[in-house]
């Protein structure tokens, strides 16, 4: 289905407007929320997830830095750049004098110079999607912002039962969701497997997913494994820089060698693009939203 048809565009407006309403309760007013006594005032930020959890509960007054893939809210733009997962600029970091860095927990000889600097941190690690909501309670009584963070939280888990509640009782297509794979060739696809915010994401959608017993995150899956396995609906997600100028058409045009396929033969392999499906964060409510509209249309 192209980007551009008339399903699409009622799905994005649709997304966008619940995008809207969700914004409207998590991001803070003129002033801002009150801070617990002694929390940071000045944090920095690698992680694209958890940058959006810190604006969406208030705190983004307070952000002084973030990694080099932030992209959402828009504020993010005017924050220095101190890397990322596997090139965290530790220099800048320290220069931007944080009283918090939030961190991967993988990123082992950071919290060492962290902890040789005398400096605290806060080491985060995405898995399941009740653990976006977990995190965003987590952090917010970490940065003395626990009641807007566990409104935000709560807020999230309504929309996202909400959204498993508009697909209950209806047939559960058996799905793939790619993720990524070699530019216009159907090498190395990376789908999700039976485990991780994606296949939950699948599961409230409304559908089953043809990797569920595959107990990872990520599976690369060939070519005999897509035709055995046999998807309804194949659903393929595009993010970041490549976004604008996409031509969905094109993009699509390898999943026709697999005619065999339900999801092929029947026309149902979409495209989606936008962070929110690879961002954890509160847009994940939004992705959800857009899943299960092309699960369920």
């Amino acid at each position: 289905m192209a980007a551009d048809s008339p399903f699409v565009r009622s799905s994005v407006r649709a997304a966008a407007a619940a995008l809207l309403i969700l914004i409207g309760v998590l991001l803070p007013g003129p002033k801002g929320p009150a801070y617990a006594q002694g929390a940071p005032s000045r944090i920095v930020s690698l992680i694209p997830a958890t940058t959006e959890m810190l604006f969406a509960m208030g705190a983004g007054d307070r952000v002084v830095g973030v990694g080099n893939y932030d992209r959402f809210p828009p504020e993010v733009q005017t924050r220095p750049r101190v890397g990322g997962l596997i090139d965290p600029d530790t220099e800048q970091i320290l220069a931007l004098r944080p009283d918090l860095v939030i961190v991967y927990n993988t990123q082992v000889e950071l919290k060492r110079r962290l902890d040789r600097a005398g400096l605290p941190y806060f080491s985060y690690e995405h898995r399941a999607l009740p653990d976006i909501m977990a995190t965003t309670r987590t952090l917010g009584e970490r940065v003395g912002a626990s009641a807007r963070a566990h409104s935000v939280a709560g807020e999230m888990e309504r929309a996202l039962a909400a959204v498993r509640t508009s697909v209950a009782g209806r047939p559960r297509p058996r799905a793939l969701l790619v993720f990524g794979r070699q530019p216009g060739s159907l090498r190395s696809v990376n789908a999700s497997g039976g485990y991780g915010f994606l296949a939950d994401l699948l599961d409230i959608a409304g559908a089953e997913n043809v990797f569920s017993e595959i107990k990872q995150q990520s599976v690369q899956a060939s070519t005999e494994m897509l035709l055995a396995r046999r998807p309804d609906v194949i659903v393929e997600l595009k993010y970041g820089a490549a976004m604008p100028g996409l031509d969905p058409a094109r993009e699509l045009e390898p999943w026709n060698a697999l005619t065999s396929v339900p999801a092929v033969r029947n026309k149902r392999v979409y495209l989606l693009t936008g962070d929110e499906f690879v961002v954890p964060g509160p847009r994940i409510v939004l992705a959800a939203q857009r899943l299960a509209k092309v699960v369920h249309p």
